[in-house]
């Protein structure tokens, strides 16, 4: 009996230790997407950064905002999906099943599935251009692209569009949530029914760091505060990410498409702002981006959309120097030399 109770003190020590190990590390691996951009001139090559990313990082899937060749190659073979970008003026020439077909066979057959491609973007944020030609040509290109896709037999790629908060006339609260007038039924009605058609997600870019005031910091932060309450649903919001989706939920639920899958296909905050800038600063993005990861990985959801996981993909991958203005170039989570800006958990443990 001695030597047996021994043997089981033995393994149960072996396996606390062995679970307090994994448990500490575990707490903090989160698996999250990136938008990889490329508007800098000092960043590493892409075979780097793909083998930086798969060795490295938990992160396992990025966004890019073309179909750089270069990229899609660079990815293959490691498990990490990309998501390409249609770019904004390349969206009349798809409209038909023609132009679809050779954009598909030039961007997406020469990589698909050695690259896992789980995405088609098309376009970033069109609505938001006011350009009535991009606009009209939005869907019909979805849809040709859809059909090129399924007649090359590359079924598992998902044809989407992200948006910005734009699209809403109404936001706050949450629960008044809605589309912007003449567009709802005539645009967005559509486009949600192809999503459920099709299975593919409505892609959203949430960015509390748009939306916040000085009062509201540790809101859009995720910080501990006093909340923001909905008199229409009695509930008191605690960050603003969750009322920036909940409003877009309520938006969906009133043209009757809210069991489309929503992505957060872009969210972040700079780490570096113009001088006197209020709320741009390193313990800021880290606390957004940090706070974020572990919501969104939490599988907790949103108070309208409880117990869900939001596909999630941060912006950005890099700080890009040739960006226009000060907080634009100091969003990244890595510097150009790979080395963190700051540390949100993504990084593998060395043990």
């Amino acid at each position: 009996m001695a030597v047996l109770s021994a043997t089981k003190l033995l393994i149960f020590f072996f396996f606390s230790c062995h679970l307090s190990i994994f448990s500490s590390t575990a707490t903090a691996v989160y698996t999250i997407g990136v938008n990889y951009g490329t508007i800098a001139d000092n960043l590493p090559t892409p075979a780097q950064v793909a083998n930086f990313l798969k060795t490295k990082t938990n992160i396992d899937r990025i966004k890019i905002f073309d179909a750089n060749p270069d990229i899609l190659k660079a990815f293959a073979g490691t498990g990490i999906s990309v998501t390409v970008t249609v770019g904004n003026g390349d969206i009349p020439s798809l409209a038909k099943l023609p132009g679809a077909k050779a954009w598909i066979e030039k961007n997406i057959l020469p990589y698909h599935p050695k690259t896992i491609i789980r995405y088609i973007a098309v376009g970033n944020e069109i609505l938001a251009t006011s350009d009535k030609t991009l606009i009209a040509h939005l869907l019909p290109s979805m849809k040709a692209l859809r059909s090129a896709l399924d007649s090359a037999n590359a079924t598992s790629v998902k044809v989407s569009t992200p948006h910005s908060l734009g699209i809403l006339s109404t936001s706050e609260p949450p629960s008044a949530g809605k589309f912007r007038k003449g567009y709802d039924k005539l645009i967005f009605a559509p486009i949600l029914e192809f999503h459920k058609q099709t299975k593919s997600p409505f892609m959203v870019n949430p960015y509390p760091y748009f939306g916040f005031k000085p009062q509201t910091l540790d809101y859009a932060l995720f910080k501990p505060n006093g909340g923001v309450f909905d008199a229409g649903t009695g509930i008191n919001y605690t960050n603003m990410f969750d009322a920036q989706l909940d409003a877009v939920y309520t938006a969906m639920k009133r043209v009757g498409y809210e069991d489309v899958d929503l992505v957060v296909a872009e969210t972040g905050w700079p780490s570096v702002g113009d001088p006197g800038q209020p709320g741009v600063s390193l313990e800021n993005a880290l606390s957004y981006n940090g706070n974020l990861i572990k919501h969104v990985d939490s599988g907790k959801g949103t108070p309208l959309m409880p117990n869900r996981t939001f596909e999630t993909y941060i912006f950005a991958l890099f700080n890009e120097n040739l960006k226009e203005s000060v907080p634009e170039r100091n969003f990244g989570l890595f510097k150009p030399d790979l080395n963190p800006v700051y540390d949100v958990g993504i990084l593998r443990s060395e043990q």
